[in-house]
């Protein structure tokens, strides 16, 4: 174990409204790290994870959104766990490693002895204490996530080779147009403060092939893969192609492998799939959090359902397995909930059903209608989204569809994009 005077500090990147593209239309309404997953902010499942870290001193989430965005939920949680957390914006994109650097004298003030380093777009048990004893038993520089996934699916990530026997990386690559290994990196790491004197070789060697150009033409005659390093700014520092990968079996990086679930948040219907995980995970971590009722005199509740303390839900209705059901929802009497993320002041009138779908702020969904959708999470109308305001009236039936916000639908649709 490490001294009691050893003191950590964790660094979520939130990414940038830019970024949150393929999640709309919900971020058309709110910041990707605060759309609801099992009820809590995507951001917050990480943040309480960090909470778990032995002599935490600090958490700061590192992105491009507006300080206001994000100035009520910083403060609520800071007081709700008794942790500082500190959200720092950036000035302009500096890649994932170039973004940690750039606030370094920040994250080193509390001296800290490892510094951890979370993507808010991960769902995952986030072990981290247990990779924080794996890393001090390693030493080197980092310690990465990494878990093992289909062949198939293995060539979308960051696929890693490691030693059997020692956990050593020995090598990363990004995204490989041939399979190399069914490991991939989890986007969560630890690092001891060397990290950031990798960062700024980089950026160094960067700068001095600048100035080898200005006084030579020799990389006029280099091959045109390379123009896309050459291009980079010497501040824009990538972690996997510019750390991770040169870093590689130099006993500098190490692995520890989670056997528990992973999936990456990037669009809206694996939230829904991340939001059951987490509602699953509750069993074990946070009972309290989840519903319950047979119908006697209150709903029927089956499985893994979160439902706000503010939403009311008539006794005869029938929910879950995974639904979470956000404030100030109105659930009517017979309504039917399944697979589905009920978003704030949505009112479900008496029998409409709701299967594989996430329903907006505000909505409504009236008398025997259904609101449904297939359940393939990967494909593109594989869920069924509802932005805010969206009305669908009595006896309508969606399936496999988008609706933008502000839309009203008395007509049947299937597998359309409701502009």
């Amino acid at each position: 174990m490490g001294s009691s005077e050893e003191r950590v500090v964790a660094v979520i990147m939130v990414g940038g409204p830019t970024k949150g593209t393929r999640f709309r239309p919900l971020s058309l309404n709110i910041p990707k790290p605060l759309f609801p997953l099992a009820g809590q902010p995507m951001v917050h499942h990480p943040i309480s994870a960090c909470k778990k870290i032995p002599n935490l001193a600090q958490i700061y989430l590192v992105g491009f959104y507006e300080e206001r965005e994000f100035a009520l939920y910083v403060s609520s949680i800071s007081n709700e766990l008794k942790v500082p957390v500190r959200y720092l914006r950036e000035d302009k994109p500096h890649g994932s490693a170039g973004g940690l650097y750039n606030f370094r004298d920040l994250i080193m003030e509390d001296s800290p002895s490892h510094i951890f380093l979370l993507n808010c777009d991960v769902c995952c048990s986030f072990p981290l204490p247990e990779m924080l004893e794996a890393h001090r038993t390693y030493g080197g520089m980092g310690t990465i996530l990494v878990i093992k996934v289909s062949a198939e699916s293995a060539s979308q990530f960051g696929e890693l080779v490691a030693d059997p026997d020692t956990n050593e990386l020995l090598h990363y690559t990004e995204k490989p147009e041939t399979f190399v290994s069914d490991r991939i990196n989890c986007g969560v790491y630890v690092f001891t403060p060397e990290i950031f004197t990798a960062i700024q070789d980089v950026s160094s060697q960067r700068k001095d092939r600048a100035n080898l150009r200005r006084i030579s033409s020799f990389e006029a005659l280099q091959s045109a893969t390379s123009s896309l390093n050459r291009s980079l700014p010497t501040d824009f520092v990538r972690l996997d192609q510019d750390i991770l990968s040169p870093l590689a079996g130099k006993k500098q990086l190490y692995t520890y492998e989670t056997m528990d679930f992973w999936e990456q948040i990037k669009t809206p219907g694996m939230s829904l799939k991340c939001s059951g995980l987490y509602l699953a995970q509750f069993r074990f971590t946070s009972p309290h959090l989840l519903a319950g009722g047979d119908g006697s005199k209150t709903a029927t509740i089956v499985d893994d359902v979160y439902i706000h303390p503010s939403a009311k839900v008539h006794p005869t209705a029938k929910i879950g397995p995974n639904v979470s059901i956000s404030a100030n929802a109105r659930i009517g009497p017979g309504a039917r909930l399944i697979c589905c993320i009920i978003l704030d002041d949505v009112e479900i009138m008496e029998n409409a059903v709701v299967i594989h779908s996430i329903v907006g702020w505000k909505s409504s969904i009236g008398r025997w209608s259904r609101v449904q959708a297939e359940g393939d999470y990967n494909a593109k109308l594989g869920v069924t989204i509802l932005g805010e305001a969206v009305t669908v009236e009595d006896e309508v039936v969606v399936v496999n569809s988008i609706v933008l916000p502000n839309k009203t639908l008395n007509v049947s649709v299937q597998e359309e994009i409701i502009l």
